[in-house]
């Protein structure tokens, strides 16, 4: 459940001293600012809850009816409708569905554009907060309104696997265009990372993709048309679009929510008889496999968010924290995977697990071409004297990830 606006701007009006656990440092000129222990924290212990100032379900999932909040992406499917789309098995039937966390009588519909919000609050936070800019009334399901043009352009240039929506910026614009204290708002964007006019545009074509370097013009026509305000006008130029689309692309945090997943969790904590865990195990374990074969890896309602305190994580090869969604919702729980010293610096991976466990030249080369810098941990450093080269092995892994992803895209782009 959301917490009413009033909190969430208390939150937001002095955003690096929101917590007596962590601290935002400057470090330099290279790293920039950075996250540091106040005092120390212990291997599990979660060292910061954090509401992102502006989040977004990703386009094409929710086109592919991954039903999420519009406010707080929260799963709006119940763990067996969920399980049932997921696997294309209408009949499924779950065990233990008192287990299943969702709360359909509560969820309430934008009574203008009929968008759902999986509570009262959630709809008016999002009313208070940016609704009244973005909401479409009646032409939700239009496809020529200047908003659905945007949205249609975006999908036509970021297929899945997604990393994050034009629609984050379309609500950090709608964000100061309804707020009061505009400069307020402005002030609390400008806290994430900015680049160079030649870094902006390298992120924001590698975001887009090489394919379609050419379309950055497109969806800039677009994005003014639906959503020009002149307090904002310096967004609206060439220069200020991609300044948007750089800070995106580089401080946008993924967000992954499932009621499925929460039902799992919550069906591996019930204490059962010996014969009774092993039938529920297979079961969970089937579904699984079912669901793999239907859908592939594509199981949560996903979108992306703008995290204050996260944003401020630094990079490390062996991160002593990770950013995880346990609430199925918006509220990143950023959690300590060793113990942290006070005045450490609290650091996350922007490489995924096997990622990690690549050679130095390849995890330098997807954290350069992805984040434009390149990394001096500890780990890199003790490998300094590796071979700059990529395995064999890893460039063929990455051949055939091309070819899947090509693959799976191509078959959804035939499912809608």
């Amino acid at each position: 459940m959301a917490a009413p606006v009033d909190d969430m701007f208390s939150l937001c009006v002095d955003p690096f001293k929101v917590t007596s656990t962590v601290e935002v440092q400057f470090i330099d000129n290279i790293k920039g600012k950075g996250l540091f222990a106040k005092r120390s924290i212990k291997k599990g212990e979660t060292i910061l809850i954090e509401r992102p100032l502006v989040s977004s379900q990703f386009l094409w999932n929710s086109l592919y009816k991954y039903k999420a909040c519009e406010y707080c992406l929260r799963a709006l499917e119940t763990a067996e409708e969920n399980a049932r789309r997921l696997c294309c098995n209408p009949a499924l039937s779950l065990p233990h569905p008192e287990l299943c966390r969702v709360r359909p009588e509560l969820h309430q519909a934008c009574p203008q554009c009929q968008v759902m919000y999986c509570s009262s609050e959630c709809r008016q936070a999002a009313a208070d907060q940016y609704h009244r800019v973005l909401c479409l009334g009646p032409s939700e399901e239009d496809p020529d309104h200047p908003i659905n043009k945007l949205k249609d352009a975006w999908r036509s240039v970021h297929y899945p696997p997604e990393t994050s929506s034009i629609m984050l910026m379309a609500k950090m614009v709608a964000v100061v265009k309804q707020a009061k204290n505009k400069a307020h708002w402005q002030k609390l964007f400008s806290h994430f990372c900015s680049r160079a006019a030649n870094e902006e545009e390298e992120i924001a074509h590698k975001l887009l993709g090489e394919q379609f370097r050419g379309q950055l013009g497109s969806l800039h026509s677009l994005f003014k048309e639906a959503l020009y305000d002149e307090h904002l006008s310096r967004w609206f130029v060439p220069e200020g679009f991609r300044s948007l689309f750089a800070l995106v692309g580089t401080n946008g945090q993924g967000i992954g929510t499932s009621s499925l997943s929460q039902w799992v969790h919550a069906c591996d904590a019930l204490e059962l008889p010996d014969q009774q865990r092993e039938q529920l195990d297979s079961f969970i374990d089937q579904l699984y496999k079912d669901i793999d074969k239907a859908m592939g890896e594509f199981l949560n309602c996903e979108g992306s968010g703008l995290y204050l305190l996260q944003s401020s994580c630094n990079h490390s090869c062996i991160p002593n924290a990770e950013a995880s969604f346990p609430d199925n919702n918006f509220l990143l729980h950023l959690n300590a995977l060793s113990d942290i010293s006070a005045g450490e610096e609290i650091c996350i991976s922007y490489l995924d697990f096997c990622q990690r466990d690549r050679s130095r030249h390849s995890r330098h080369k997807i954290l350069r071409e992805n984040y434009l810098f390149v990394c001096s941990c500890s780990k890199c450093t003790s490998q300094m004297d590796e071979l700059d080269v990529t395995s064999e092995e890893e460039e063929e892994e990455g051949e055939a990830e091309g070819e899947t992803e090509g693959d799976e895209m191509e078959d959804e782009m035939t499912d809608v």
